[in-house]
């Protein structure tokens, strides 16, 4: 079992190898956006392509096990993006991304969001040959959850805590949140938001664009 899954994550990490040269090659910031299910991804998805679209060209791959309901909403914003349906695979690897980066034509000098399969678990294991892992945690997860999954966190540049509008209404410590991270990453960024009013919006925005300019 061992050997087998040391085979799997090795021919892997060559077609991460690869896309990520492919990558840097146009000057594509990749990002692979992780969480569980219900964290707000793809409502900060929509969002952040709203206000960045008009700046910069951006293009999305979505994974889910099945449907096409992320990816119907992410092309109503004029962005282009292709669904990845995994079956019963919990996670993207790097040969999905491989394909679909191929079927999107990506433009030089752009942003391509990798919206991750619901799952802080699996994903933490795959590299896509990303720049940056990016963590989004919802309020109403609790604030645990970095020391439950730390292997995501750890994984991770920045975490994104998500719904911050619903705060007033749950039991939960931000701050907490915020030691729980730093215990298993101590050099994770943390951006707290609400993708839904618009609160702390332009601060991961301004962490994209300071992406782009690096």
């Amino acid at each position: 079992m061992l050997k087998i899954e040391m085979d799997v994550l090795d021919k892997n990490n060559r077609i991460a190898v690869h896309n990520r040269e492919h990558f840097e090659k146009q000057n594509v910031l990749a990002l692979n956006l992780v969480s569980s299910p219900g964290s707000g991804k793809t409502t900060l998805l929509t969002q952040t392509l709203k206000q960045l679209a008009q700046r910069v060209a951006c293009a999305v791959i979505e994974g889910d096990q099945q449907t096409t309901n992320d990816a119907d909403r992410i092309r109503e914003t004029g962005v282009p993006a292709i669904q990845v349906n995994t079956g019963k695979g919990c996670h993207l690897d790097a040969q999905m991304v491989h394909d679909a980066t191929h079927q999107l034509g990506l433009q030089d000098n752009s942003v391509l969001f990798i919206e991750n399969v619901g799952n802080l678990v699996c994903p933490a294991s795959f590299d896509l040959g990303e720049r940056h892992k990016v963590a989004i945690l919802s309020v109403t997860e609790g604030e645990d959850k970095p020391l439950k999954y730390p292997h995501m966190f750890a994984a991770a540049d920045l975490m994104i805590i998500n719904k911050i509008d619903l705060v007033p209404y749950l039991n939960i410590d931000i701050d907490a949140c915020i030691e729980s991270a730093r215990r298993v990453n101590p050099n994770i960024q943390i951006i707290a938001l609400s993708a839904t009013t618009g609160e702390g919006m332009e601060e991961w925005l301004a962490w994209l664009e300071s992406r782009l300019c690096a």
